[in-house]
């Protein structure tokens, strides 16, 4: 099995690359690590998101994945001169996405609130606020799972699309010069495919369910993944990969295995509120 010696990280380089945990990774196994994102996400222009024609005044509350929609979506109301409202409420997905909001508005837990980064940690948020009138802010391409989710539990939203991901530049050649590539979107296992064959593939790590499920479907060689409970970071994932490699033993791909967790979350909501529906019904 081949030693791992030059690392691609497909993420921006973090601010204080000292206090990363690659930082540590790299002190510990000698590594060279250097950060270069795969994929772009760029704001849709302000035609773009006029063809969608959504009213985003006529919505109380709106749902974030990502930074980037939210940079999109206040950059589209000021260009198009709407003033959102204080009572607007903000459901994210992560502490960190929300905190981001602090970016452009005054930062108050009532009309703020945020999951854990998990499916199910998103949705039980939404169904908190079901009674909202829900904007959903989407990149293009997106992972279906809100969205279905979503109209799995007739709970009634409208999804934008805010964002565009587009592949970088980086060229073939580069990316060969690695021992290990770790991708961390659906997206970047895409321009990833794009740029390279099976045979020219060097060791892939992913982050997340759906960078996993896409790296399987495309056959490519995944050797670590998180999150997990042995490995709740990309970076430890390698570091119990290369550990592994150094003691000799032989790593089997990672394979992809569908989480029933979120389906039988599903279930049991759709459980939940059609016996309230019931409920409200003979009142």
């Amino acid at each position: 099995m081949a030693e791992i010696k030059r690392i691609l990280v497909s993420q921006p380089k973090p601010a204080i690359f000292e206090k990363s945990p690659f930082f540590e990774l790299a002190n510990k196994f000698q590594l060279e690590i250097d950060f270069r994102p795969l994929i772009q996400v760029k704001g849709v222009t302000s035609k773009e998101f006029r063809s969608q024609r959504v009213d985003i005044l006529a919505h109380t509350a709106v749902i974030f994945t990502s930074r980037t929609t939210i940079d999109s979506f206040f950059r589209i109301c000021e260009e198009a001169r709407i003033t959102v409202p204080e009572t607007m409420k903000y459901i994210c997905s992560t502490e960190a996405i929300a905190l981001y909001l602090q970016k452009y508005i005054v930062y108050r837990k009532r009309k703020i609130s945020f999951a854990d980064g998990s499916f199910t940690g998103i949705m039980e948020q939404i169904v908190k606020h079901k009674e909202e009138k829900l904007l959903l802010a989407l990149s293009e391409p997106h992972k279906p799972e809100i969205p279905d989710g979503l109209t799995r539990l007739n709970i009634n939203y409208t999804p934008v699309i805010l964002a565009r991901t587009v592949a970088s530049d980086i060229e073939a050649e580069d990316l060969m010069q690695y021992d290990m590539l770790l991708l961390y979107s659906p997206w970047d296992v895409k321009a990833l495919c794009e740029k390279l064959t099976p045979e020219q593939m060097p060791v892939v790590s992913t982050f997340g369910e759906g960078t996993l499920r896409v790296a399987a479907e495309n056959h490519l060689p995944v050797k670590a993944s998180a999150p997990s409970p042995v490995a709740p970071s990309l970076a430890k994932a390698v570091d119990l990969y290369i550990t592994d490699v150094l003691a000799g033993k032989e790593v089997e791909d990672v394979e992809f295995e569908e989480n029933e967790q979120n389906e039988e979350f599903l279930r049991t909501q759709q459980s939940k509120l059609a016996k309230k529906s019931r409920t409200r019904k003979k009142a």
